[in-house]
């Protein structure tokens, strides 16, 4: 769902801009009026600015309304704890994602170090957020010390500046409580809140729900073509969402199409089991409600939830 408002912020600037340089300046009068065009310009970019951004917060609440007349799908306690489940046996290979916290290797992916509940990567911006904010909380962690390697590596497979300590460092750091917790609010923040929001407003029950968490977990909440939204774009290119009128089945085969074809163009022979073993196991199923017992498969191996 675009939000033609906060677009509106980026462009504003450029209108302003525009409107100042058409501005002939071959007189007084001219130059008078360049002058003030010039005075007043910023100005009216910035209540521009104010009334997009008034916009954007009155469609947000109106989201908010509707959203919270919804069930809570994904959102609530057991559901959740299912969610973790099944992302879980594809990051970390068990159900038990609790065991996860201080798990960290470089697995070859071009990512750097996976680590944590949800494979949080110092290739790919998440893993420098998530220390980040908790040294703003926690200043004399153990990990504090590498963020300046941390972000010299971001966007890269380099272990500069971390090996051989880091990773000693970070299971360490995972015995304690705080950066426990830490770990599951940066994956609420970051992935299960915005993708069961918008998975939601997309008119979309607990599958879709999870089907997104788990697209946001492995692509990243990116607007690119590999991206989740990029993703969620093409998607919807070939079939409409519920909230569009569409059919919720129709629109998830095309989203898992489009996923498991960025799987394979990222990684050419990667083993997309999350998505064929599993999720379109469940949407073949009729299971849109997540409902247990579930029985999937991940990379070979079989699980089950009771």
């Amino acid at each position: 769902m675009k939000r033609v408002g906060v677009l509106l912020l980026g462009a504003l600037p450029v209108i302003a801009a525009g409107v100042y340089l058409a501005v002939p300046d071959d007189s007084a009068d001219s130059a008078d009026t360049a002058s003030s065009a010039s005075s007043s310009s910023p100005a009216t970019a910035e209540s521009a600015r104010d009334d997009a951004k008034d916009r954007a917060e009155k469609e947000r609440e109106a989201d908010d309304a509707l959203i919270a007349d919804l069930p809570p799908g994904l959102a609530a306690p057991a559901k959740k704890e299912l969610a973790q489940q099944l992302v879980s046996s594809a990051e970390n290979s068990t159900t038990k994602w609790r065991t996860a916290y201080g798990s960290i290797e470089d697995v070859g992916d071009g990512d750097g170090y996976t680590a944590g509940i949800v494979g949080f990567c110092t290739g790919t911006h998440d893993l420098l957020m998530l220390v980040e904010r908790y040294t703003e909380d926690h200043p004399d962690n153990g990990l504090a010390e590498y963020l300046p390697a941390l972000r010299k590596v971001d966007g890269s497979d380099s272990h500069e500046g971390l090996d051989p300590g880091f990773t000693a460092a970070w299971k360490a750091e995972a015995e304690l409580p705080a950066f426990r917790a830490a770990q599951e609010e940066e994956r609420d923040r970051v992935y299960f809140e915005p993708a069961v929001r918008l998975a939601k407003l997309d008119g979309l029950g607990t599958l879709g729900q999870f089907v997104y968490y788990d697209a946001m977990v492995f692509h990243g909440p990116d607007t690119d073509a590999e991206g989740f939204y990029g993703l969620r774009e093409l998607a919807m290119a070939k079939a409409r969402t519920p909230g569009q009128g569409g059919s919720e089945k129709a629109y998830l085969d095309a989203f898992l199409d489009v996923r498991e074809q960025a799987m394979r163009d990222k990684r050419p022979g990667i083993d997309t089991s999350r998505v064929d073993t599993a999720q379109r196991r469940f949407l073949a199923a009729g299971n849109m409600k997540l409902a247990t017992p579930l029985v999937w498969e991940m990379y070979g191996d079989t699980y089950r939830v009771p």
